[in-house]
């Protein structure tokens, strides 16, 4: 049995110098599929005509009694996440060091492309100083590779790191994903940047796809709803939300009345593709940040844009029934 990969991203927000691999200025770029991966995956489709889940109801009911959101019932944005890019077929990587946050045979122990200039979430270099999440994501489109490493550290010539996953962006993932009952960098076992917004997206007007989101682990029960392939320990009660639940906004929200346009692009994308539940944590919406995006989101959109938006908004998205948590990954 795995270890419990409770805590693969479940800091608080979501919560020098690496070298090798090729240019770190380049963040995803938009085009048929939208980003990363070919069309056809669980966040490309448009669920805005779906009838809710017969306990819809009772799910939103249980997450607005156990407190709403986190950061206080505040529906905020966490801009911090960084995607970079390295360029060519065959990148540098580097090997490192799995810690106790590496858990097997859910991550990949593989050498991965560190670009040169890159940096982890929330932090301004490679180093991971400040104890949080410090996911380092590497988009390799020349390899056709997603990298996704959580809990990364890299001083020097020492590289210590958490779960690795590593997709084929080639291919469209089926509802086991990387494997039923195993985790990624994000606990639900999803691709982290798929379900990033950036600000070059917002600028120009639309969000493509379904958006990520986390809760505080008090929210959830214990177990998980496809496309989710994992969970982690929960206690939220019986009628309370699985990992991976699918809520969205409801289409009569009057958009007019948010104080942005670009607020207004993203609850669009939420009444039309919906956001995932995929990790532990506070801030409940996840963009990209805009350190290599064209756009940037001073001026563009706020983190508390959409802090208007409740519990009671949303509607779920049945899924399908939901699944036992073993921790027994089977890849």
């Amino acid at each position: 049995m795995a270890v419990t990969a409770a805590a693969c991203g479940g800091g608080s927000g979501d919560d020098d110098g690496g070298d090798d691999g090729g240019n770190g200025d380049g963040g995803p770029t938009l085009g048929p599929g939208g980003p990363y991966f070919p069309q056809g995956a669980f966040w490309d489709q448009d669920v805005s005509g779906a009838a809710p889940a017969s306990s819809s109801a009772a799910i939103i009911s249980s997450l607005r009694g156990a407190g709403g959101w986190g950061n206080g019932d505040v529906f905020q944005i966490d801009f911090s996440i960084e995607v970079l890019r390295v360029d060519g077929a065959s990148p540098q990587k580097r090997a490192f060091e799995p810690t106790g946050d590496f858990y097997v045979p859910d991550c990949d122990l593989v050498p991965m492309p560190v670009p040169q200039g890159g940096n982890l979430e929330g932090e301004a270099g490679y180093v991971c100083t400040n104890d949080g999440d410090c996911h380092l994501i590497v988009w390799a489109p020349g390899e056709q590779r997603l990298y996704e490493m959580w809990r990364a550290n890299i001083d020097g010539e020492t590289f210590e790191g958490g779960c690795l996953a590593v997709w084929d962006t080639s291919r469209v993932y089926g509802p086991e994903g990387r494997g039923l009952q195993c985790t990624s960098a994000d606990a639900a076992g999803f691709p982290i940047a798929p379900l990033l917004f950036t600000a070059d997206e917002v600028a120009a007007g639309s969000i493509d796809h379904a958006i990520r989101f986390i809760l505080p682990n008090n929210r959830p029960q214990v177990g998980f709803v496809p496309p989710a392939t994992h969970g982690t320990n929960t206690t939220g009660d019986a009628s309370a939300p699985y990992y991976g639940v699918h809520l969205r906004l409801r289409a009569d929200y009057p958009l007019e009345s948010l104080p942005s346009d670009g607020a207004r692009v993203v609850a669009r994308a939420l009444q039309r593709y919906g956001m995932y539940h995929a990790d532990g944590g506070n801030i409940a919406l996840t963009a990209a940040a805009d350190t290599r995006t064209t756009a940037k989101w001073d001026g563009l959109l706020g983190p508390r844009d959409l802090s208007a938006l409740d519990v009671e908004d949303f509607d779920v998205i049945d899924h399908g029934p939901p699944i036992a948590l073993t921790y027994d990954c089977e890849r």
